[in-house]
């Protein structure tokens, strides 16, 4: 037993890690179109939201289809989620800026949707920093309230996303109609709402 959950994390953790080989070979083949360097800053940015909606996904399969097992794999989620946005602000800062702080500022006060997805990296890193065991024991109840700020990054993932956009929105319109999903689920298995009480008070007379 033990052996199999070792062979199912090394397997999440290759397909977590996938996306950096096949952009490592776009590189290398030349394939990022015209403007290279604002691909590689988008592709991180696609996959460190796709892995953070995939951590957010976990629980509600848990709820729904009772499958408690992919549970254990949420936090190494969480962190290549924190490892791909930080690999997004690194590329944005060393290609589309080649390190020159004072554009920073500048973009800054142009593109105040970086500041927003700044805090959401923040918020990330604080996750980050406290998914080690020995965090979660040391915060003890507090560690749940802590975690559950992951919804808000998201929101916050969001704006930066739709600002982003502007006009093009269909993309972030399709993410935010999942993470509406997801609060939905939370909110209805664990709100403890007469809808909650409606459905299985119902099948539990049923039987």
């Amino acid at each position: 037993m033990g052996l199999t959950i070792k062979l199912d994390k090394i397997a999440v953790f290759s397909l977590a890690l996938a996306p950096i080989g096949y952009l490592v070979w776009q590189i290398v083949g030349q394939q990022l179109g015209p403007d290279p360097a604002k691909e590689v800053v988008l592709f991180l940015a696609n996959w460190a939201l796709n892995l953070l909606w995939i951590t957010l996904a976990l629980s509600p399969i848990k709820l729904i289809f009772k499958k408690s097992f992919v549970i254990r794999y949420r936090r190494m989620l969480g962190l290549f989620s924190l490892f791909y946005a930080i690999l997004h602000v690194l590329a944005y800062l060393a290609f589309m800026l080649a390190w020159q702080w004072s554009d920073l500022l500048q973009d800054l006060v142009k593109r105040p949707y970086i500041i927003v997805g700044f805090i959401a990296l923040l918020g990330l890193i604080a996750l980050g920093v406290t998914s080690p065991k020995v965090m979660v024991r040391r915060l003890g109840k507090s560690w749940k309230k802590l975690h559950n700020i992951i919804y808000v990054i998201a929101i916050l993932v969001m704006v930066h996303f739709f600002w982003l956009s502007r006009t093009d929105v269909g993309e972030p319109v399709m993410y935010s109609v999942i993470l509406a999903g997801f609060l939905f689920v939370r909110w209805f298995f664990w709100g403890n709402n007469w809808l909650y009480q409606l459905f299985f008070s119902s099948s539990s007379k049923a039987k």
